[in-house]
């Protein structure tokens, strides 16, 4: 019989809590690599191990699968027929895909002009009905919670506990690779499911494995930074699209998770991420700008001597891949010049160049 991956489901089944007999709806999401990158440990000055867990290798393109497996399976095990959620992009295109995987209907509802066009034309591709608001991502989320509340309808945001039962198997997964928990894991920070799932599959995976407990530093951007500044932010400013949360769903949970690993939650300039975008392209890893938060965090805190990280292992979550916004790139750069089609002339400028 030949065995191969099934998803996170199958794999981590006796770990996660929802229905035995619940059918997967899968992607065969999961399985992402964790990879070294030694190039940016000695641009941070060296002495620590460092691997990026690139979850920009789902699916959909970002850490959502994760969670939409379980949440998805279990709205069709209960005979949904249509899910709902609030996007800032991530969530809708994950939503969208495995709805359809599914055979159900998805509604997305978005802030207007606040998405990126790579994350809303995947909820298109994948048959969502998308609706935009003139708001915020938070009172996209109130309203959808009420229509769940009221109609027949699954929400599919990470209010829905069986997303953390999916997004905690990326922590099992770094424990497998590693052998034990890393020493710090550095993450970006939104509406906070994913810092709140990974520090419960670490306690979950250390009790049945022994594997110990990360120290969390969670990472937000500065013009969206509720959990630094102690208060939501009414109208969120950044360039990471993917954390322009002023109000985390479950920030509570990552203070707690962040205080029970004694670590932290910081914020960081646009610039920072910008420049960590960079420093992970440099190593062949292109992630869009919410996702080098956790790399950007891991710098500035060893710039201002926040943290010691010698002899240390850490990993930094990379949740989305760069296609899901590449306008970041694309209107910056220079347009690549245009020669004729002559061989001396190319050759001359390539050498030269």
């Amino acid at each position: 019989m030949t065995h191969y991956y099934q998803g996170v489901i199958e794999k981590y089944r006796e770990l996660i809590q929802a229905p035995a007999d619940m059918k997967a709806v899968t992607l065969l999401e999961g399985n992402t690599p964790l990879i070294p990158v030694p190039a940016i440990v000695d641009h941070f000055g060296g002495g620590f191990e460092l691997w990026v867990k690139f979850e920009g290798l789902n699916p959909t393109g970002s850490f959502k699968d994760r969670g939409m497996t379980v949440a998805v399976s279990e709205a069709a095990y209960r005979g949904a027929k249509t899910v709902i959620c609030a996007s800032t992009g991530n969530t809708a295109a994950s939503a969208a895909a495995y709805a359809a995987r599914a055979g159900m209907k998805a509604i997305v509802i978005i802030p207007a002009g606040k998405v990126a066009a790579g994350k809303l034309a995947g909820a298109i591709a994948y048959g969502a009905r998308v609706l935009q608001i003139d708001g915020s991502f938070d009172d996209a989320l109130n309203i959808v919670l009420k229509i769940s509340e009221k109609h027949p309808i699954a929400l599919v945001n990470s209010l829905n506990p069986f997303r953390l039962q999916g997004q905690k198997t990326a922590a099992f997964e770094i424990c497998d690779a590693l052998g034990s928990a890393p020493d710090w894991l550095a993450l970006p920070v939104g509406n906070a499911g994913n810092i709140t799932a990974y520090w419960m599959g670490f306690r979950e995976f250390h009790e049945s494995r022994k594997t110990g407990l990360p120290r969390i530093l969670g990472v937000q951007a500065e013009g969206s930074a509720p959990l630094v500044i102690g208060h939501p932010v009414t109208h969120p400013e950044t360039i990471a699209t993917a954390i322009r949360i002023g109000n985390p769903a479950r920030g509570e949970e990552a203070l707690q998770a962040a205080g029970e690993s004694n670590g932290r939650i910081i914020a960081v300039s646009d610039a920072e991420i910008l420049f960590a975008q960079k420093l992970l392209a440099a190593s062949g890893i292109w992630v869009e700008p919410a996702s080098a938060a956790g790399i950007a965090g891991l710098g500035k805190q060893l710039q201002t001597g926040s943290i010691d990280l010698k002899g240390t292992r850490v990993v930094a979550v990379c949740t989305g891949h760069g296609l899901k916004d590449p306008e970041i790139i694309t209107r910056d750069f220079e347009k690549p010049a245009i020669f004729p089609p002559d061989l001396a002339k190319l050759e001359k400028f390539i050498l030269n160049g």
